[in-house]
This record gives structure tokens, sequence and C-alpha cells, in this order.
């Protein structure tokens, strides 16, 4: 039997509070699973708020938040996303000074956990970031380091952001992918819907499932 050695953290609530969340002074190996109680798209730290079009956020009840990592916006709807960061601390066993490749073993963690459930034909992005027409403004329109295709399709997102005492990486994959709600929140500006359909491949399995998973892929990785 696998000892645990992560602590788990489950939460509920605003998409904006919990991205504003801040670090322990003393950052452990810890797992903080989120479920978003009310519809929002967090934008990546640096991404202006004119990529999105706020009347029509604020017409369909959907909150515009900041998340501290970088990257494009995420939808977060409840019921459709799944959102779980992941904390370690500057020293842990899996933790790397290279920024571009200090996600890679996180997405092998995921990787597992989902080909256990029967998803087949996962990889780990190990190359240079891909950049595509939207990524600069939706984050699974581009591929960074660590995250999890299925082909050219993104199972996982993961962004990071990082501090002297470690680092919290923000991870996100889509239980329902919706392009006309992308559509609607970047406006006449953004992406159509058909632009967006092939970005993602949602992950079918039970939410509760892939969480046990992934618990045991981040237990046997230590």
């Amino acid at each position: 039997m696998l000892t645990t050695v992560w602590r788990i953290e489950w939460l509920s609530g605003s998409a904006g509070d919990f991205h504003q969340r801040e670090l322990p002074d003393v950052i452990t190996p810890t797992v903080w699973w989120f479920d978003v109680d009310h519809s929002a798209v967090a934008l990546g730290s640096s991404q202006p708020f004119s990529d999105v079009d706020a009347e029509a956020c604020a017409q369909a009840g959907i909150d515009i938040v900041r998340r501290r990592s970088g990257g494009g916006a995420v939808l977060l709807e409840p019921g459709d996303v799944v959102w779980v960061d992941v904390l370690i601390p500057a020293g842990h066993r899996q933790w790397s000074t290279d920024v571009s490749s200090s996600a890679w073993w996180l997405g092998e963690a995921w990787r597992s956990a989902l080909s256990s459930l029967g998803m087949p034909g996962l990889s780990v992005h190990t190359a240079p970031i891909r950049h595509t027409e939207w990524s600069r403004r939706i984050c699974f329109a581009g591929v960074g380091g660590g995250e999890v295709m299925l082909g050219d399709r993104k199972v996982v997102g993961i962004s990071q952001r990082r501090v002297r005492a470690g680092a919290r990486f923000q991870c996100a994959y889509y239980q329902q992918w919706r392009p006309s709600t992308h559509e609607l929140v970047f406006g006449s500006s953004g992406p159509r819907a058909d632009e967006l359909l092939d970005l993602v491949a949602p992950v079918s399995a039970p939410a509760a499932a892939v969480r046990a998973a992934f618990e045991h892929a981040l237990n046997s990785l230590g």
C-alpha cells in the first residue's frame, strides 16, 4: 500500500476567491481540489481585460476574475471543468529550476492517472511552447510544457506561479467543452465557435475516479 505524502484539501466557492488564495509561508506537498460555484472566466496574470467581452459576460452571469499564474483565459463553469492546484516546496524531489520543464513530472502524473481510467494514446508535451492564433487569449488554444495531449487536442492544461518558497501548479481539464460559450465570452474580436471545436479532448471518466487516480499517481511519484 502506498503511503500518502500529499496533503489533500477540498474547497468550493467563487473562482475569484480561490485564485487570490495566498500560498502558505511554509509550502508542503499539497493538492487543492476546487469546485467553482459560479461561472467565471479566469484571465492569466498579465492578460488584459479587453481580451473578453465584459458586457456579454455580465449578461450571461459569467464573472471575470484574474489568476496569479500566467497564460490565457480559462472558462470555469460548474460541472464542466475540474480545477486542481498542486503545491510543492522548493527542494522537493520534483522541483526544477528549469521553468520550461518544471511541469513535466506533473503531466506524467496526469497521463498515468487518465490512462488507468481507459483514456489511451495520451502524451506529455516536452517540446517548446506551441503558439496558435488564439493561444494568447485562450489557455487551451496553445500547448506548454507538461500539458497532456491526445493527438493535437489538449486534455489537461497547466499553468504555474513560482515564489521563493515553492510553486503552485494550476491544472484544469474539461468534462464538457463548449465552444459556443467561449465565442460569447471573447466577443466579436475573438474566435468563432467552429474554430474551437477541435481544441479539447474532454475527460469522460467520473470526477471522483479521476481524483482518486490522480492522487494515487502523485503518491507513486512521492
